[in-house]
């Protein structure tokens, strides 16, 4: 397991990550007359030869034999792979079909579902702001789902499965860019068998704008992706579950003034609570990291 500490490379890094992953709406936006499944697999195979150019310019691609040929790595690295597919196609179909809204909401709830995540599977204490903040996000849930008569799935979907990637992330037993690049390789024959049965029906050379865009998909994803992998490492999970409040509020911005999303009803209460837990949890953060330097101060104090 990697050490459980905050450094400032990682911070320098998830925080780009973050911000880049804000305005990727805006491109994202542009491929509304693409399906959603196909926009994934182009964001696949696309990110496949940035992500070896690093790694055979950083020289460690003797990592990837590594893993390709020890079970228990490839097997996370499928359970990975499979988790961050997943997010991505329902982000793709969110913010292309109108509901840029939702994935803010879901990316809103994450670091809570993060902090949930800790406590569960990995025995975090959580002391009574951090239960609020639970509660408020769990009460902000039923507000939607009642006025909507069904549970808010996009959000979910986009939360439970960011936040299960990010904790397996975080436990891949190799390095963050070798460990992009295992996943990109176990997802692109299935990516490549689905355009080729798609055929002539696809949108890949139809057009140059359409063909442009579909390889920009492989910058776009996989530059942040790779940022943000560097981050995980060097950062706890609490620390990460507070610079994720960066790309849902710029969401949340591009939804409502650039989208022209409706915002009102029952989204005009949730979204409030959540944000009012999101600032419960930080104020419990703090003061766990303040207690903890006073605490690291009276152990190097003591002969």
């Amino acid at each position: 397991m990697p050490e459980n500490r905050d450094t400032p490379q990682g911070l320098a890094f998830a925080l780009t990550a973050y911000v880049l992953w804000g305005f990727l709406p805006l491109y994202m936006k542009l491929l509304s007359h693409i399906p959603p499944a196909e926009v994934v697999a182009h964001r696949v195979i696309w990110s496949l030869p940035i992500a070896a150019t690093l790694l055979i310019i950083l020289g460690r691609t003797g990592d990837i034999k590594t893993a390709l040929t020890t079970p228990k790595m490839l097997a996370m690295g499928c359970v990975t792979a499979a988790l961050i597919s997943i997010n991505w196609g329902f982000y793709v179909w969110a913010i292309t079909s109108g509901h840029a809204l939702d994935a803010a909401l879901g990316y809103y709830i994450n670091p809570l579902f993060s902090v949930f995540l800790g406590a569960v599977l990995l025995g975090e204490r959580l002391n009574k702001l951090q239960l609020a903040a639970l509660a408020l996000a769990f009460a902000a849930v039923v507000i939607l789902t009642l006025e909507a008569g069904k549970l808010p799935w996009v959000a979910i979907a986009l939360f439970v499965t960011w936040g299960f990637y990010a904790l397996a992330k975080k436990s891949l037993p190799i390095g963050p860019n070798q460990g992009f690049l295992l996943e990109v390789m176990i997802l692109t024959p299935p990516a490549i068998a689905y355009l080729i049965w798609l055929g002539p029906t696809g949108n890949f050379l139809g057009s140059a704008y359409d063909t442009w865009l579909l390889l920009g998909c492989g910058v776009v994803t996989a530059v942040p992706l790779l940022i943000y992998a560097n981050g995980a490492k060097l950062l706890r999970l609490s620390t990460i579950a507070i610079l994720q409040y960066i790309a849902p509020t710029m969401i949340f911005l591009i939804g409502v003034f650039v989208f022209k999303e409706p915002f009102g009803g029952a989204r005009m209460v949730a979204f409030p609570m959540i944000w009012i837990a999101l600032v419960l949890y930080s104020i419990a953060i703090l003061r766990n990291m303040r207690a903890a330097r006073k605490l690291a101060g009276k152990t190097a104090a003591t002969p």
